[in-house]
């Protein structure tokens, strides 16, 4: 089983720089990284990968051969990759042991909410190769200035959630930068939490550039709203906290914390009766994964509540019309 993500995002959100950081700060936690650049228009990697898209094609090429400009090059080249795949998993092979892995895929937004090739690549990895993904989106923090910009930015994350369905996690990268574009209309948690946005409302008819489109926009608010899957974390690349957080949540959506853990009800009984010393950077999340034979056992829900020394897991087990829960106190 191996684990990883899919970086994507709009032009200049910093998917590069997040794949040459990301990549650090996991390699000090003692993984080993292998960064996949599936970019075709990317010739200046600031770090080393371990497969390189331009190995098999290159977009200057398909440019200049198919008279096509920078965004139908780049769909020529995801269509080709589809079309080659057996390639890509040919490089994998060797890394799938023991890699962490790091896809670094191209800035064009059109290919993760309304083509099916980068989908279709990503799905038949994971179906091929057992492949745990999450799909990490990186927003630049400077949208959330601007109210168009911000709705324009949920609706991307909103369309690329449901067009991918894979595990997903929004990000508003440079958020240290965030202050240099001027003051926030409300605090930074409306922004992350996506909170009402009928609040919203006034501070875009005062654009009078999208004053005409208030009825457009407010349906817009209310599709994401009635959704409601949308919401942020903050990242500053340079900061290790900042990025350590960002590991927890992926860590947990991908499944990567469950990785050690023989899934046996038996197992569970011995950890739920020891006493546990918790280290996230040490120790794999000791708990939470139970194979039940029995089929009558249609669902397993797992909470983890991570609050220090008194931290709580929950188990809640539906059986039928039965509600079995698990505490376990450490």
């Amino acid at each position: 089983m191996v684990f990883g993500q899919v970086v994507i995002g709009p032009p200049g959100s910093g998917k590069t720089t997040y794949c040459n950081g990301m990549s650090q700060f996991l390699s000090l936690l003692g993984r080993k990284v292998a960064v996949v650049n599936l970019d075709p228009a990317n010739d200046a990697l600031p770090y080393e990968c371990a497969i390189n898209i331009e190995d098999l094609i290159k977009l200057s090429d398909v440019m200049a051969e198919h008279s096509l400009g920078p965004n139908g090059g780049l769909v020529y080249c995801m269509d080709y990759l589809e079309k080659n795949i057996d390639w890509l998993e040919e490089k994998l092979k060797p890394l799938i042991e023991d890699h962490y892995l790091l896809f670094d895929f191209p800035g064009q937004v059109e290919l993760f909410f309304l083509h099916s090739n980068a989908r279709s690549v990503i799905n038949k990895l994971i179906k091929k190769m057992d492949l745990r993904l999450t799909a990490v989106h990186l927003i630049d923090a400077h949208l959330c200035c601007d109210p168009g910009k911000y709705v324009s930015a949920l609706l991307l994350s909103l369309s690329t959630m449901l067009h991918l369905e894979l595990p997903h996690i929004n990000v508003l990268s440079k958020i240290d930068l965030i202050e240099n574009y001027g003051n926030l209309a409300f605090n930074l948690d409306f922004y992350t939490d996506v909170q009402d946005l009928s609040y919203l409302q006034y501070h875009l008819e005062q654009d009078p550039r999208s004053a005409k489109y208030r009825k457009l926009t407010k349906e817009l608010c209310d599709v994401i709203d009635d959704f409601g899957l949308v919401n942020f974390s903050t990242l500053d690349i340079q900061d290790k906290e900042s990025v350590g957080n960002l590991v927890k949540l992926i860590d947990k959506s991908n499944g990567y914390i469950f990785s050690s853990i023989d899934s046996s009800a038996v197992e569970f009984s011995k950890i739920a009766a020891a006493p546990l010393d918790w280290d996230y950077y040490r120790y794999p999340l000791l708990v939470l994964l139970i194979i039940f034979s029995n089929k009558s056992f249609i669902s397993c829900n797992f909470y983890v509540i991570l609050n220090g020394p008194d931290a709580q897991y929950q188990t809640t087990c539906l059986h039928r019309s039965n509600i079995l829960t698990i505490w376990t106190k450490h």
